[in-house]
């Protein structure tokens, strides 16, 4: 079936005022923290796919998100990188549509209007984007998470889960569209980034992971099972911990980081980010590749 801009493999019955769970790639997913994060929780309430992009051509440029080639049963096959669509009911509560966006490299107008049509077909009450970015936080501290709301209930529970405003001003993604758009289409919105230490980059951190889920899990009464991504992501620092102390150089830049995280974190005090040295800032970036490869 086609809906505007997508290709749906089924029309799913009837949803329960449904929220939209989203992640967006490459662009706000450091460490795939909001991709890991979401794919937990449709494995844990058993999502089934609905469909993807009909022509992702249309919005993406293959030399830059390349097709995949597999062998399947022998014979060769063709991935393209899609925008993908799930979604899963709950007997109590509303249900919930899954969304793996990618950055559209042309036409993004189009594009968010083919996701805000989606939404809408499916009766989206709220969009909520998850996400992770490197900042200049130390490893030794609870990860900080900065996000935004819209409409009474989700800022409320914006504030509830701890996370703070952000007062971030610069270049974004075409989806803020999106988020700027919904509420006048009838949909709350919520955003969460939640902010990793630049000089520990993973292809997958399992702390960012841990505290999108702990967000989830809270917003949603969702009993999700952390216990093992509890156990990797205390694994990975105790290591960091190790080569932090062993190095007097990277141990003063954790203490200055972790005083810039404690004047950040006072409510409604802004702080200046610190200022670093270009040797410091190619220090952390050599240290961050010797951590990636242990």
């Amino acid at each position: 079936m086609r809906l505007g801009a997508f290709e749906l493999d089924e029309w799913p019955p009837s949803l329960k005022e449904p929220h939209a769970l989203a992640v967006l790639q490459p662009w706000m997913d450091a460490g795939s923290a909001g991709s890991q994060a979401l794919g937990r929780v449709e494995s844990f309430l058993e999502a089934r796919p609905l469909g993807r992009l009909a022509k992702p051509g249309v919005f993406f440029d293959f030399t830059r998100y390349r097709p995949t080639s597999y062998l399947r049963g022998g014979r060769r096959e063709i991935s393209l990188p899609n925008t993908t669509v799930s979604y899963a009911k709950r007997p109590e509560g509303q249900d919930f549509v899954f969304l793996r966006l990618l950055e559209p490299h042309i036409l993004g107008e189009d594009y968010v209007e083919g996701v805000a049509q989606l939404l809408l077909k499916l009766g989206v009450r709220r969009f909520c984007l998850l996400g992770s970015m490197y900042d200049m936080v130390p490893h030794t501290r609870p990860l900080l998470v900065t996000g935004s709301a819209t409409g009474e209930k989700a800022v409320e529970e914006l504030k509830r889960v701890g996370a703070q405003s952000s007062a971030y001003e610069g270049p974004t993604t075409i989806l803020s569209l999106l988020l700027q758009q919904a509420p006048s289409l009838g949909m709350d919105t919520m955003f969460f980034l939640v902010h990793l230490p630049q000089y520990t980059p993973l292809e997958e951190d399992h702390s960012g992971v841990l505290r999108l889920l702990e967000l989830i899990g809270s917003l949603y009464e969702l009993p999700l099972d952390l216990s093992e991504i509890k156990r990797l992501a205390l694994s990975w620092y105790r290591e960091v911990n190790m080569v932090v102390e062993a190095n007097p150089e990277l141990k003063a830049i954790v203490t200055q980081l972790e005083d810039y995280y404690g004047k950040r974190s006072r409510k409604g005090k802004r702080v200046a980010t610190p200022r670093l040295s270009s040797e410091v800032e190619r220090f952390l970036k050599r240290m961050g590749r010797r951590l990636e490869q242990q």
